[in-house]
């Protein structure tokens, strides 16, 4: 009988801690949107130490640009690094420019495309342009004008306009009608496999 009152003290506690990580989230942003960047770190640090993976995105772009903190781009990584690992998007896709540009860690293509190409099946825009970028100039994957326009076309569907952009450029003599028509197969492809 003891056991059950326990858990029953238990219960309500854990429901606490949760509403309290989630006040100490929207706590720091409000900070952060009104310029306070230390008391913004100071919360989202609770939250991303605690496994939150929004907060670790949001730490990680702070000491990106040295909002608050000293810019450490290790420091950068190492937590969208945390992040990326839980499966966030924006986080794999951050991290993949931070190899891309060698910011915090050695510049590895191969590293940019793989975080790149994680973010992009999760349906990140940002994440598909980049990877269609990397294709364009063969880093860290074979050279394809046609994967470029397919990843191209799925961002632009998704809402990138520098996607838009880029295609325009393609379709106006980059490319001819053949690889076009390969790269619009491809983007279909990519589009069911992603479940749309």
């Amino acid at each position: 009988m003891q056991k059950n009152r326990i858990v029953l003290f238990l219960f309500p506690f854990v429901l606490l801690a949760s509403f309290a990580v989630a006040s100490n989230f929207e706590e720091a942003l409000q900070a952060h949107d009104s310029g306070d960047f230390k008391k913004a770190h100071k919360l989202w640090l609770i939250d991303a130490e605690q496994g939150d993976a929004a907060a670790q995105v949001n730490l990680g772009a702070m000491y990106n640009l040295g909002q608050g903190v000293p810019q450490d781009y290790k420091e950068s990584v190492k937590w969208y690094r945390l992040a990326a690992e839980q499966g966030n998007a924006q986080a794999q896709t951050k991290l993949g420019i931070m190899y891309n540009l060698g910011k915090g860690v050695p510049q590895d293509y191969k590293a940019s495309v793989k975080w790149f190409r994680l973010a992009a099946e999760q349906g990140d825009e940002h994440a598909q342009y980049n990877l269609g970028l990397m294709y364009l100039n063969g880093y860290g994957v074979v050279q394809s004008y046609e994967d470029a326009y397919a990843w191209w076309v799925v961002a632009a569907a998704n809402g990138s306009e520098s996607a838009r952009g880029n295609m325009r450029v393609a379709q106006g003599g980059q490319m001819t009608p053949k690889q076009i028509e390969k790269g619009q197969q491809l983007a279909k492809e990519i589009w069911t496999r992603l479940g749309n």
